[in-house]
């Protein structure tokens, strides 16, 4: 395994041991359903703690197919470190943001193995309650896009112009 091939698991292994820590902290310290400002005015009528649990999809949706999102979290790291040794040298943003989709990923499903939902604990308005998985799952997905969008389409070959004689006649009949 090369070096390169690491950096899937190291950013993965961050991702997921901030994520499990501060739910683990939240859920010691915090009682569930329950908000607590941490920053003074302004900052802290933006940024509350507030300890719930999600058992569906992102910002709550979905709560009923709990069981689903456990099966596309397996799916989805297994595709991602399936994928990841395909990537050509030097994507290295690329590499990142699947690092960072695979820690949140395990981060959640964790959760949904053990608890049956997901504990969320960070509510930054305007946003709903959410994790630190959420942030690297949607922070990589972001990274993932911005980086396709800068990849300059490959230029379609143009045809080469032919200066036969019958096509000069029929452009100058035109």
């Amino acid at each position: 395994m090369k070096l390169r091939d690491l950096i899937l698991f190291a950013i993965a292994a961050i991702v997921l041991s901030a994520d499990q820590a501060s739910k683990a902290w939240a859920i010691e310290n915090i009682p569930l359903n329950t908000a607590y400002d941490i920053f003074p005015p302004p900052l802290g009528d933006w940024i509350i703690l507030t300890r719930i649990t999600n058992s569906g999809a992102a910002f709550g949706l979905f709560p009923q197919l709990s069981i689903v999102f456990t099966f596309v979290a397996l799916i989805v790291s297994v595709v991602i470190v399936a994928y990841y040794r395909s990537i050509p040298t030097g994507q290295w943003i690329v590499r990142l943001s699947l690092g960072m989709q695979l820690g949140g990923a395990i981060g959640n499903l964790i959760d949904r193995l053990r608890f049956g939902s997901v504990t969320d604990l960070l509510y930054v308005r305007p946003f709903p309650v959410f994790n630190i998985a959420d942030a690297a799952i949607v922070t990589g997905v972001g990274l993932l896009m911005f980086r396709l969008w800068r990849i300059s389409p490959k230029a379609e070959p143009q045809p080469v112009p032919t200066d036969s004689p019958d096509e000069t006649k029929s452009a100058g009949n035109e």
